[in-house]
């Protein structure tokens, strides 16, 4: 937890970003962008909304130029939309808060209609700092990179199209785990753990654990389980040539990789961290409480 005076004048310039052509969110931007105004911060706005707000003064940039221009980013969405700006916010040493514009709200924790309050601590330097930790997945053909991309939540093994058992090797860092015939593989960070890998029967993480997940999807075989390893650990999935149609690695269900029969992926943490910060009373296990209709204490 940071609370430190000093640290009021550090969230100068302040970016907007938020999901287009959704009214509920785009009256939250509107509301914050007058409220950080009134206070005297400079506001960039993701220019991918300059069509749907009707505000003065406007400065508009890309995520990337919020990222290297902007001391703090809110994101107005649900946690989707959260995971998009998180993805290239990563790479920049920007801190994020989230308004829960979407369902469940693991990532976004500000009220968007009592957020002045709660926002005012952050903005005055009383707050929570978490880092989370992000997946790189990188798929190679005959030794060759063909293609990368990143995800917060988790990077997933699966057919193209139509889902069916494919066959793959488990390796981490080049030691033999497992050869898999499976519907797939669900790769889960800490963050991830509440959601696609939850579904699946994957174990919560909390979100200071340095470790990733591994669930097999619908595996053929009562022997194979869950497992969670060390996060500076690589994972190594040699896709066997055997399998007789074209796959996929998903990161986050936004990105797909193409992977063929006799493909391998490495997995592995990014150096890259996404640093998220909390209103000064944001309980993790209130949050599970919350979201899942956890039962009250018994005494």
């Amino acid at each position: 937890m940071t609370q430190d005076n000093q640290q009021q004048s550090r969230f100068q310039t302040i970016g907007l970003i938020g999901k287009p052509q959704h009214s509920e969110a785009l009256q939250t931007l509107t509301s914050l962008y007058f409220f950080l105004q009134a206070r005297g911060h400079a506001v960039i706005i993701d220019i991918r909304l300059a069509d749907d707000l009707e505000l003065p003064q406007i400065r508009y940039e890309d995520l990337v130029g919020i990222g290297k221009r902007c001391d703090l980013a809110i994101v107005v969405g649900g946690d989707g939309y959260m995971l998009g700006a998180a993805r290239v916010l990563a790479r920049f040493d920007i801190p994020v808060i989230g308004v829960n514009r979407g369902n469940l709200g693991f990532l976004t924790d500000l009220d968007p209609d009592n957020f002045e309050k709660p926002l005012s601590e952050v903005l005055e330097g009383t707050y929570q700092t978490e880092h989370r930790f992000l997946l790189e997945a990188q798929v190679y053909s005959h030794g060759h990179l063909k293609s990368s991309s990143t995800a917060v939540n988790e990077a997933v093994l699966h057919p193209d199209k139509i889902a069916h058992m494919i066959e793959f090797e488990i390796y981490v860092n080049d030691n033999f785990m497992i050869n898999q015939r499976a519907d797939g593989l669900i790769l889960s960070t800490p963050t991830g753990s509440t959601a696609y890998s939850l579904s699946g029967g994957g174990p919560i993480m909390t979100p200071k654990l340095d470790a990733i997940s591994l669930l097999p999807m619908f595996p053929h075989t009562l022997n194979s389980r869950p497992i969670v390893i060390d996060a500076n650990s690589t994972v190594r999935l040699k896709v066997a040539q055997s399998n007789s149609t074209e796959m996929q690695i998903s990161c986050d269900s936004h990105v797909n990789l193409s992977v063929l029969p006799g493909d391998e992926v490495i997995i592995k943490k990014t150096k890259h961290q996404l640093t998220l910060l909390h209103p000064q009373n944001y309980n993790y296990f209130h949050v599970l409480h919350t979201k899942f209709g956890w039962g009250n204490k018994l005494f």
